[in-house]
């Protein structure tokens, strides 16, 4: 890196106009944004550290619901969020989920705090082989030899943690897990991420208010007087609805196949960032058990690779 490259001229006639970026690499540069702004929001709710985990979570969820009604409002999508709640059906799947997002939230926003990143990007690597196991549990989903080896080895790794006296992940299990269930419950109530995260957000809205209630009674974030702190609580939910908005974009000018490798960049950033920036400790064994599902993810893409092939 550092030397220079010449790159070979193409000459192009002056009145040509430039031509415009093609579908595929937008969808990149979305996917980059979408997935690169997860990995790197730890540095954001760091930021918070000092306000309590639920609170957090109340206020997520709060500005959540302001930012994506403002989203829907221009985009549109408000129609198809409302029609999903006349199914009962639909709305307790809905419920559900929005339960779901809420637990993988409040855990994440707790573990950075907690000085625990490095075992949520843990759980943000075994995500992808929770869902091949799901798939199977609950769809009757058929797994090929390669698959099944990634998902023994992914075992394997949580099971190596487990027996030794690293403790169990619990961390990483609950966020794999949850996010993993939520992921289920979306495929069986499809609703746009937009128009989902709007329809989660507000069921969740009358749980966050009353906590945000409940915490300033109790000398909460807002009623401290730190204009900082409230700002940063407003930003909450464009942390949080932005990315969706880009990988939406991302998801409608990219294969799956290729959207499917992107997810790996947000929890390396993480790991990252626990290590490098926020300065956490990596215990040997622990490194062992990324190994061991750094190497089934590997299988993992080369088994989906083949399926397309």
């Amino acid at each position: 890196m550092g030397g220079s490259v010449t790159l070979p001229l193409k000459l192009v006639p002056v009145d040509s106009p430039p031509k415009p970026p093609s579908t595929s690499s937008r969808g990149v540069l979305f996917a980059l944004l979408a997935f690169g702004s997860w990995g790197i929001v730890p540095l954001f709710w760091r930021l918070l550290a000092g306000v309590p985990a639920t609170e957090l979570l109340a206020h997520r969820v709060a500005w959540s619901l302001v930012v994506v009604t403002i989203l829907l409002s221009a985009l549109g999508g408000g129609r198809e969020a409302f029609a999903a709640l006349r199914s009962p059906r639909r709305a307790g799947l809905f419920l559900l989920s929005s339960a779901l997002i809420a637990a993988n939230w409040g855990i994440f926003i707790w573990a950075i705090a907690a000085g625990r990143l490095s075992e949520a990007s843990l759980g943000y690597f075994i995500n992808p082989l929770a869902n091949v196991v799901l798939g199977v549990v609950a769809l009757g989903e058929r797994l090929g030899r390669l698959q099944w080896l990634a998902v023994g080895l992914a075992a394997a790794a949580v099971g190596l943690l487990v027996f030794t006296a690293d403790g169990v992940p619990w961390v990483a299990l609950s966020l794999a897990g949850t996010f993993a269930v939520y992921g289920l419950i979306r495929k069986l109530a499809p609703l746009a991420s937009l128009p989902g995260l709007f329809l989660e957000t507000l069921l969740l809205a009358p749980f966050a208010l009353g906590a945000i209630v409940w915490f300033e009674q109790r000398g909460g974030l807002l009623g401290r007087g730190d204009l900082s702190l409230l700002l940063l609580a407003a930003a909450s939910g464009v942390v949080t609805s932005l990315p969706l908005v880009w990988f939406t974009a991302a998801a409608r000018r990219l294969p799956l196949s290729t959207m499917g490798l992107f997810q790996y960049v947000a929890p390396w950033l993480q790991l990252l960032i626990a290590i490098l920036i926020f300065g956490e400790q990596v215990a040997a064994i622990r490194w062992l058990a990324f190994v061991l599902i750094w190497s089934a993810l590997a299988i993992h893409s080369v088994s989906l690779a083949r399926r397309r092939a």
